[in-house]
């Protein structure tokens, strides 16, 4: 079996995507490849292999997700003027409700548009997975074009999946945006 530590370090991500959970979740994989080989588990080799990828990708992603969308989410709130904080605290609004009514719409209003542009990154991002081999849209098309023989055709139809998937998420945000633009006025 080959070791995929060095390509994951090796592999420069773009856009700020990292996938050091990745290759973490690549030593676990041994663990539990060698486990299976020894006979401890009942799951042979392949299915958990198959598992394995898909797990370690998932759970990958939803490592990274969290700590980006997490920074986003505590500046947000840490950009609300103190004052309003301090405000809702003078007339005896207890921590959550202040949180609720006071803090939280007005973090959301500041951190919506990043969010929005990191879940868009996020979907793009996906092709990533196929360094674990995990076969996703842009893997299944190279793939396909490679069998062909006709890679205009199949990426264009990738990157029509690809905005079809992102535009309507961008879309549903700039309407947000309008929205709690004229709500706050």
């Amino acid at each position: 079996m080959e070791d995929v530590g060095p390509k994951l370090r090796q592999t420069r991500v773009a856009q700020g995507l990292s996938l050091t959970s990745v290759a973490e979740l690549a030593g676990v994989t041994k663990g539990f490849l060698s486990l299976a080989e020894r006979g401890k588990t009942r799951v042979s080799v392949p299915v958990l292999l198959k598992i394995c990828d898909v797990l370690g990708v998932a759970i990958g992603f939803t490592l990274n997700a969290s700590a980006f969308l997490g920074e986003i989410w505590r500046g947000a709130i840490q950009a609300v003027p103190a004052g309003q904080s301090e405000a809702a605290t003078a007339l005896g609004v207890r921590y959550p409700a202040q949180m609720r009514h006071v803090v939280l719409p007005q973090a959301f209003r500041i951190a919506q548009p990043a969010t929005v542009g990191y879940l868009v990154q996020l979907i793009k991002g996906t092709s990533l997975a196929a360094i674990v081999g995990f076969i996703e849209l842009a893997r299944a098309g190279q793939i396909v074009s490679n069998q062909t023989y006709q890679p205009i055709l199949v990426f264009g139809v990738v990157g029509a999946i690809y905005f079809v998937l992102c535009w309507p998420l961008s879309l549903y945000s700039a309407r947000l945006e309008t929205r709690f633009a004229a709500n706050a006025r």
